[in-house]
């Protein structure tokens, strides 16, 4: 893929990796066309789409099979006419751009099923490179290994991370049926285990090597080389263990707005101030020094995701019952009387 980028005189001009499949499909449009200030709710400011971003330069669309029948018609008309109208434009802006699209899925079959409309395939099928499984071109194992090691690294904030003679040797001899995402993520998840980001054998942690008759537990906590009472490695230093952790909160929340989980802001938000106030152990005011907010918007913030509603119910019925304990013990003072 590098050398189809760097060909010819396009490939030092502007570059652009787009997947499709990451993206809402209320706002593709915008995405992939751009929109003019005041075009629909929140659109603040004008914004220019991937097209107009990668003009006179190449277009990679990942997923394209995920395109919806009416993203594809407007797709298709860019293809056709070499221009795009911005959403809220009546304006068409000419772009000239190399578009390459990939899919895993059998669009001739997607055709036959309605899913994919035949005439944008056929624009779309004018050089056509099938791209072999990882495990039937295992020269480019190493070569993807070291550049997702070093991508990661420096996400988690390791210096000099290195990939060991054994560990080589287990990513080789592995079939990857995840292919080139699940060799990223074997790579990024060997990270976390090894100390100062230097991965042997041990750390690599192989899904595909997990007995299917197994209960599971070894999916990421055992390697195909250890033993099953091996203890993980030393945890890495504190300054490791927060860029780990912030970017595998990072990695959460684009696996949820991939999937287009409803309510997602609300949902977070009540996941942040459920577990700081756990760790302030219920008191709002440490909360709220945690957050660095006023103990005001902690309150509100509590009630509004339930966490205080427990606590007034306990209270007023607490009162209740200190309120109807009281004509009882006047009633029995009054008995006892002269």
């Amino acid at each position: 893929m590098h050398g189809i980028f760097t060909t010819r005189a396009r490939g030092r001009r502007a570059r652009s990796w787009r997947s499709i499949a990451a993206r809402f499909r209320r706002i593709l449009d915008s995405e992939l066309f751009g929109h003019e200030r005041g075009a629909f709710t929140g659109a603040l400011a004008s914004k220019v789409g991937w097209f107009e971003a990668a003009n006179k330069g190449t277009l990679f669309l990942d997923e394209v099979a995920d395109l919806p029948l009416a993203g594809q018609v407007k797709l298709l008309r860019v293809l056709q006419e070499r221009e795009v109208v911005r959403v809220g434009s009546r304006r068409a802006s000419p772009v000239d751009v190399r578009l390459i699209a990939a899919t895993n899925v059998n669009l001739r079959q997607a055709v036959a099923e309605g899913r994919f409309r035949e005439d944008l395939f056929y624009r779309l099928h004018v050089a056509h490179v099938t791209l072999s499984p990882l495990r039937d071109r295992r020269e480019d194992i190493l070569p993807l290994a070291n550049h997702f090691l070093a991508r990661h690294a420096s996400r988690f904030g390791i210096d000099d991370p290195s990939l060991s003679d054994e560990a080589a040797a287990s990513l080789l001899s592995y079939d990857w049926p995840g292919n080139i995402r699940e060799l990223e993520n074997a790579i990024q998840r060997s990270l976390l285990w090894a100390p100062a980001g230097r991965i042997g054998a041990e750390h690599v942690r192989l899904v595909g090597d997990v007995d299917p008759a197994s209960d599971g537990s070894a999916l990421f906590g055992r390697s195909a080389t250890t033993k099953v009472e091996s203890q993980p490695p030393a945890d890495p230093a504190p300054s490791g263990r927060y860029a780990q952790a912030r970017a595998a909160i990072e990695n959460a929340l684009v696996v949820l707005l991939e999937a287009e989980e409803p309510n997602l802001l609300e949902q977070v938000d009540g996941i942040v101030f459920r577990a700081a106030y756990r760790v302030a152990e219920r008191n709002q005011v440490r909360t709220a020094r945690l957050l660095g907010i006023s103990r005001n918007i902690v309150r509100s913030r509590l009630m509004r995701h339930g966490l205080l509603a427990a606590v007034t119910r306990r209270r007023a019925s607490a009162d209740g019952a200190n309120e109807n304990a009281a004509p009882s013990s006047q009633i029995q003072r009054a008995s006892e009387g002269p």
